[in-house]
């Protein structure tokens, strides 16, 4: 039993790790994307703005789904009898 509960933990932290690792270099890349937009074409900021900010939304709600997950598998965890 110890060992399914060890796996899971290990495998959240995986999990965890690798969507802040993903989401870091997303949003860093959605950054530098938006700041060359507004560079080139300064009049369409509050749109591009708009939708950056839509986008960023839409992660965190995965992320939050993602955190509803882990706890899921740490309260409930049906691998456990």
């Amino acid at each position: 039993m110890e060992n399914i509960l060890v796996a899971t933990l290990y495998c959240i932290g995986i999990m965890v790790g690798f969507t802040f690792l993903g989401l870091g270099i997303g949003i860093g890349i959605l950054g530098s994307k938006v700041a060359e937009a507004v560079g080139r074409n300064p009049e369409t900021k509050s749109d591009v703005v708009h939708s950056v900010m839509t986008i960023c939304i839409v992660l965190a709600i995965f992320l939050l789904l993602l955190f509803a997950f882990v706890f899921l598998l740490l309260f409930y965890n049906p691998l456990v009898v």
